[in-house]
């Protein structure tokens, strides 16, 4: 079996790593101490995704996008894991359900989001409903031609400066779960629309999670994203996708981490000796190689399956976000214990990781649910 990876994704790879490392490092500390990208900058930087040609990379070259693999997607996102996630954003990982966007659509709707004229966000959790569907109690209802929505959706990333949003909302609360809801097109300047507010949080600093509500918003029939009652196929048909993608994003994040270690490791002098001489920085070291391979193989499996169309990608991508999201975070802890003192103050870019890692255990399915997955897939 021939693990090395083709010519075309490892220069796939180096273009991400120029643009990462180019315009989006130096911007780093920045954003993490403004907690906020400022958004003529992230529209440039955007711009520039679509200059390389990686701007939607994620979707249908029929669409606009790039129409990468998923392993292609995977190896990006280790690159992206390398940087702050509000600014790794700005290479256009778009959501999976602009897929479902019809031609009617394109032109008022898509195509400004692929010119980066847009900035687009997506809600589904609500206060009382993250993972739980059934819990979802926004509401759409018919009136004429319309639909009138009504909630509030929370923990909503890039809510703060979306142009448009893309939500789901109950359209028939007596239908089982699978044709109970669907997807609708709001723009932020709907009068029915209202922001609230954007939540302090531990990491992830720049990226928003905002809160917001619909107070009798009405939207055109032609805002609906897919058909009626698809909202809940749509989204399932598009999440397996983003998990492995940001599998590689705890791949790279956790490759930055060890790099870092290595080097201090090896200038860092204590008792004598450099620090990396000492087993038990040593097995610190091996203990993240090893977890950090195996999160790649992990990763590269699932992405792979995708591109097969093996039906057992959906339990592949639930062991790679599960292993790769705790692996992180493994990793995280033994570096700023290898650094001591240096890894805990924010002077290094060490102290951000570690709290950024926290949250991958959270988001894109928490790890208690994907081990139920796991574990029902197991004893059907």
């Amino acid at each position: 079996m021939d693990f090395t990876l083709p010519q075309e994704l490892e220069m796939i790879r180096q273009t991400v790593k120029t643009f990462v490392d180019r315009n989006l490092r130096p911007l780093e500390r920045e954003v993490e101490e403004a907690d906020d990208v400022d958004p003529a900058v992230d529209k440039r930087l955007r711009k520039l995704s679509i200059e390389l040609g990686l701007y939607g990379h994620n979707l249908p070259e029929s669409l606009g996008g790039a129409g990468l693999s998923s392993l292609a997607q995977a190896v990006i996102g280790e690159e992206l894991g390398r940087t702050t996630i509000p600014l790794a954003a700005t290479l256009g990982y778009l959501p999976g359900s602009l897929a479902y966007t019809r031609p009617d659509q394109k032109e008022w709707f898509l195509d400004p989001i692929l010119r980066a004229d847009k900035v687009l966000s997506y809600a589904i959790s609500e206060p009382d409903a993250g993972s739980d569907f059934g819990r979802i109690a926004t509401r759409a209802r018919r009136q004429g031609d319309n639909w009138v929505l009504n909630g509030t959706k929370q923990f909503i990333s890039g809510a703060k400066h979306a142009d448009v949003v893309i939500l789901l909302a109950v359209t028939d609360p007596e239908a089982p779960l699978r044709s109970r809801f669907s997807l609708f097109i709001v723009e932020r300047d709907n009068p029915g629309f209202r922001y609230l507010r954007t939540m302090k949080k531990m990491g992830w600093h720049g990226s928003s999670l905002g809160v917001f509500a619909l107070d009798e918003c009405v939207v055109p029939d032609d805002h609906v994203l897919g058909k009626v009652g698809g909202g809940f196929d749509a989204i399932m048909a598009t999440v397996n996708a983003t998990r492995i993608q940001y599998s590689g994003r705890y791949v790279g994040m956790a490759s930055e981490l060890l790099e870092l270690a290595v080097d201090y490791a090896k200038q860092r002098v204590a008792s004598g000796s450099p620090i990396g001489e000492y087993q038990a920085v040593q097995f610190m070291l091996a203990d993240s190689e090893v977890e950090l391979q195996a999160a790649r193989m992990l990763t590269y499996h699932a992405a792979w399956l995708a591109d097969n169309g093996d039906p057992q990608v959906r339990i592949a991508a639930s062991r790679s976000k599960l292993y790769g999201s705790e692996m992180v975070g493994r990793v995280a802890d033994r570096v700023v214990q290898i650094f001591g003192g240096a890894g805990y103050v924010s002077d290094l870019p060490i102290e951000r990781m570690y709290r950024d890692a926290r949250a991958f255990r959270i988001g894109e399915g928490t790890s208690e649910m994907h081990r139920i997955q796991i574990a029902r897939n197991l004893l059907r």
